[in-house]
């Protein structure tokens, strides 16, 4: 054989197994529920008073990472952080969250891991909650898009419902699209297919309140096919149907898929009420599941399951009042103190579980520390790829942990964001924060706190509830951390 005869037959070789490696790239879905607790998913939590077997089945056959935590304790930066591997903060929303007509936040020079994929070939969707904000088309582009506070708004009539919406998920990495502006109790309510209303809105509906707590949307402009009791039924449906349009031989693809549940307001479809221990709530969780098993399933017929990589997470912790776990005696947020929107744990650290038959070995637990910010960096390091300097500059690849490969970066800290505004950092066992309160919705002040800050070792204090700060022994580790999240607020980046 002749050393040109080789080289050739080697370069064909290269090409085969660069093509193998291609086609067998796995497809993503990144499931997202809204508001759920890492103590809902009774197969982490064996006091859960709601049976998630789906999401059961998901932990069993992958693997579960114990310390994960969302960038923001709200909906809405945390949603910037998965698609763009940045810290919330470093967008314009320095706290808070959009609503349904606010512009779109995710800068034109940031690019989404959706639009990273599609660089690399994958075919890529979104369908559910966006609340990313949208550029709605005005009519009369000398007047205002509406009246009043955005919170309350007065009149919308030069809303252009019907045109192209800009700065959706189309403009943001995603070739196919069905979604919500925002929240299911954010107006306005209207169902838009690659940014185009499915129906006419030229009706507006009142508040509305239902029997139990969390039972409630706001009043506001709504579309002739929107239904918010049917509404994650029928985004799971679309989620479905776009997986069935797959071709088993066609590029991989990456389906985003944010569900409306269990945030408010908690409206479990007929079938679910009455299934879990802990009211609406914990029957929408039920319903949450059965959408995670509908997607499962469809897999499974196309026979697409053992190479899609899923992932299932939540935004940030539940909204779940210590008189909800009294009345109920369920903790949706673990052993975790607090709840949506604080600095403490249960605002943050939420389930995140990754299910790939093909490339993850089942019933694995892990608890490196890890941030909503690093899917990003997973996935192209997943994809074989390299992230620019000036790209996801928050986020840490954790795919060494299911992948086994030895290199591993680590990342030593993680900032967390109240829905005040207010910081946190977590540095090995440590959290530290400079607030005296959650910074969200549970109680303002704590009496027994020293100073304004608080410092907890959660290996020994996971309920924090043994403040360390203003002790003599913590001064150096408080000044240490003090130090260590002003330079990470002040700095570009992380990575």
């Amino acid at each position: 054989m002749t050393t040109k005869y080789k080289i050739a037959l080697l370069s064909i070789c290269c090409s085969f197994f660069s093509l193998s490696a291609f086609t067998q790239r796995p497809n993503i879905i990144y499931i997202l529920a809204d508001d759920m607790g890492y103590g809902d998913i009774s197969a982490l939590n064996k006091n859960s008073k709601i049976n998630t077997p789906n999401i059961d089945a998901l932990v069993q056959s992958g693997i579960s990472y114990d310390d994960y935590h969302t960038s923001s304790a709200v909906c809405t930066p945390t949603r910037y952080s998965i698609l763009t591997g940045r810290y919330d903060f470093r967008s314009r929303l320095k706290k808070g969250v959009l609503v349904g007509h606010s512009p779109s936040l995710i800068e034109n020079n940031t690019e989404t891991v959706g639009e990273y994929l599609q660089k690399t070939g994958y075919n890529t969707a979104f369908v559910g909650k966006w609340h990313l904000g949208l550029d709605w088309k005005r009519k009369d582009t000398t007047k205002p898009l509406f009246t009043g506070d955005e919170w309350n708004i007065e009149n919308t009539s030069n809303v252009d419902y019907h045109s192209y919406v800009k700065g959706g998920p189309n403009d943001k990495g995603f070739h196919y699209s069905y979604y919500i502006p925002a929240s299911l109790d954010i107006a306005p309510y209207v169902y838009l297919k690659n940014g185009v209303a499915t129906a006419r809105v030229e009706k507006r509906v009142p508040r509305w309140q239902g029997e139990e707590r969390g039972q409630w949307f706001r009043k506001g402009d709504v579309a002739d096919d929107f239904d918010h009791f049917t509404s994650l039924e029928h985004l799971t449906d679309k989620s479905v149907a776009y997986i069935d349009s797959v071709q088993s031989d066609s590029s991989p693809f990456f389906l985003f898929f944010s569900l409306t549940a269990p945030h408010t307001p908690w409206v479990p479809a007929t079938q679910y009420i009455g299934k879990s221990g802990a009211g609406a709530y914990g029957d929408f969780v039920i319903a949450v599941d059965n959408a995670v098993g509908k997607i499962i399933h469809t897999l499974k017929q196309k026979n697409l399951l053992q190479n899609t990589l899923i992932v299932f997470t939540s935004d940030n912790g539940a909204h779940w009042t210590p008189e909800d776990i009294a009345k109920f005696g369920h903790h949706s947020n673990f052993v975790y103190k607090g709840m949506k929107s604080d600095l403490w744990e249960g605002g943050h650290r939420v389930p995140f579980i990754i299910s790939w038959p093909e490339g993850i070995k089942a019933n694995q637990r892990n608890n490196d520390l890890l941030c909503s910010t690093d899917f990003y960096a997973t996935v192209v390091q997943l994809t074989n790829g390299a992230l620019k300097n000036d790209q996801a500059g928050d986020s840490f690849s954790f795919y060494p942990t299911f992948s086994g490969k030895k290199n591993y970066r680590k990342r030593s800290a993680v900032l967390h964001h109240a829905i005040n505004g207010d910081f946190a950092v977590r540095q090995g066992d440590y959290v530290y924060m400079e607030l005296n309160g959650s910074g969200g919705w549970s109680q303002k002040e704590e009496k027994n706190l020293p100073g304004q800050y608080q410092l907890y070792n959660l290996r020994k204090d996971i309920s924090q509830k043994n403040n360390l700060y203003g002790k003599k022994k913590y001064a150096g580790r408080s000044a240490k951390m003090k130090q260590t999240l002003h330079h990470l607020l002040s700095s570009s980046k992380t990575r």
